[in-house]
């Protein structure tokens, strides 16, 4: 698969993902909804922002790497930072809804993020710059 195929496919998948998280939004009652309608809504969204946050990454890391080799490398850093920052808004809106988001919380899960962040960073094998 070309980065050119991958970075339209993640786009038409983003787009599917916001269509059908909208249509959860405005098409269903969160007083009446179950389960499934949750689980729906929450996954659409995550799989939106993955995929919203991995191409924009991706473009704007893109142009500021000088060498094509390590554009590729980007790929993977900025889809697991777009997992990352999925995981993190569901957590808060999970929290939200079940009325559990406190202060407190939110500090944690933001020191969570930053930890799991720093501990993929400081896995790399390489140290130098033209890895990524």
């Amino acid at each position: 698969m070309t980065l050119k195929q991958y970075l339209h496919l993640m786009a038409a998948g983003t787009l599917i993902c916001w269509v059908a998280w909208f249509f959860i939004l405005f098409n269903t009652d969160p007083q009446e909804a179950n389960f499934v309608i949750f689980t729906f809504f929450y996954s659409s969204l995550f799989l939106g922002i993955v995929g919203l946050f991995s191409v924009i990454g991706f473009l704007i890391k893109s142009r500021r790497t000088v060498h094509d080799d390590a554009v590729f490398r980007q790929v993977k850093k900025t889809f697991t930072q777009g997992i990352l920052l999925g995981g993190f808004v569901i957590c808060i809106l999970v929290l939200r809804q079940f009325n559990l988001l406190f202060w407190w919380n939110a500090i944690f899960l933001v020191i969570l993020y930053v930890l799991i962040e720093g501990v993929i960073l400081s896995n790399r094998k390489y140290h130098n710059r033209e890895y990524v």
